[in-house]
């Protein structure tokens, strides 16, 4: 590691400064694949978002975790790669499913051109990533990162019926949460062990770290949705709510709500009728109820359980920067 990474506070940047030839290379790759004779348009929408700039934190879990485990090849970089791309096709599919007009603190992409290209850009990005993914030649792989982007589908379906139905629980929301978001986290640590051909248990504490750092990260932006500041998060304070989304927060509300609180939830999430100063009353109930606070620990206790896994594996520089970075995501709660 450069001296320049050692200083650097953050863990993410310092993971940006140690994998930075590495991310160059990823982006170069990023840019070619996405480039099409036939459609301008692919590349005009994919340029959008993926030069709205973003953490690329998945991308970096699978480079840190292949140099990790001593990988001396090429293909952590397609690995990468293909992990972004899932990445963003999800988003443009997302946007439509959410009618989202902001992503990131820009426009998105269907509201810039429309749904049809967002989801046909979508489509055409896991195209992309199945491609990259076969030219490792390693059916390890494939087998981890199809079987990803098929739960990341099914989780984001089931989102869709849970997500304005009171009688969801923790349980369903957990699933939804492994589904959509820590899916593809576990999944981008895993084949960087796979890729550089780690033992059994090495590759399951790097799956494990994945899933519960996806979990705590989901769970956070979860909890910033009612107490962020939009210009931190690129959303609105409340979205989740406006969008009749039952998260956490909400979930542990209702779950401790008396018949009153229980109908002004099922009139604004279930039935989607809201007005002036409702927000202000849910905002009121959460606080009642101590469900931030209550939200805030579980996401504590994810981090707290993807260090952990990690903490059974050899010293290495970036092990570290991967132990502080669990910690760091949920720092943006304090």
């Amino acid at each position: 590691m450069s001296m320049d990474a050692a200083e650097i506070t953050k863990p993410h940047d310092r993971l940006a400064a140690w994998l930075a030839a590495d991310m160059e290379a990823v982006n170069t790759l990023i840019r070619e694949r996405m480039a099409s004779k036939h459609a301008p348009r692919i590349p005009e929408v994919t340029r959008h978002l993926v030069e709205a700039g973003g953490k690329r934190l998945r991308p970096m879990l699978t480079l840190a975790t292949a140099h990790m485990c001593n990988y001396a090849g090429p293909y952590h970089v397609h690995l990468a790669a293909t992990v972004e791309f899932i990445h963003t096709a999800t988003l443009l599919h997302d946007d439509v499913v959410d009618e989202s007009a902001q992503r990131r603190g820009r426009p998105t992409a269907n509201l810039l051109w429309d749904n049809k290209s967002s989801v046909l850009v979508g489509d055409y990005l896991f195209s992309r990533s199945f491609q990259l993914m076969t030219e490792t030649g390693n059916m390890d792989v494939l087998r981890i990162l199809s079987d990803a982007s098929a739960t990341i589908a099914e989780g984001e379906v089931l989102q869709m019926t849970a997500a304005q139905d009171l009688a969801t629980d923790e349980a369903v929301y957990l699933q939804v949460v492994r589904g959509k978001t820590a899916a593809l986290f576990s999944a981008a640590t895993e084949v960087g062990g796979v890729i550089a051909g780690a033992d059994k248990a090495t590759v399951q504490a790097l799956f494990d770290y994945g899933d519960a750092l996806g979990i705590a990260f989901q769970i956070v932006d979860d909890l910033l949705d009612y107490q962020g500041q939009s210009s931190a998060t690129g959303k609105n304070v409340g979205d989740d709510f406006r969008e009749r989304k039952l998260t956490l927060p909400v979930i542990k509300a209702v779950a401790l709500a008396d018949a009153e609180e229980r109908a002004f939830w099922w009139r604004t999430i279930e039935k989607g009728q809201q007005g002036d100063g409702d927000l202000e009353h849910a905002l009121a109930l959460l606080h009642r109820h101590g469900t931030l606070e209550a939200t805030k620990d579980d996401a504590i206790t994810w981090a707290t359980r993807a260090k952990a896994s990690l903490a059974v594996l050899p010293p290495h520089d970036l092990r570290d920067t991967l132990i502080e970075l669990a910690d760091y995501v949920v720092e943006r709660i304090n």
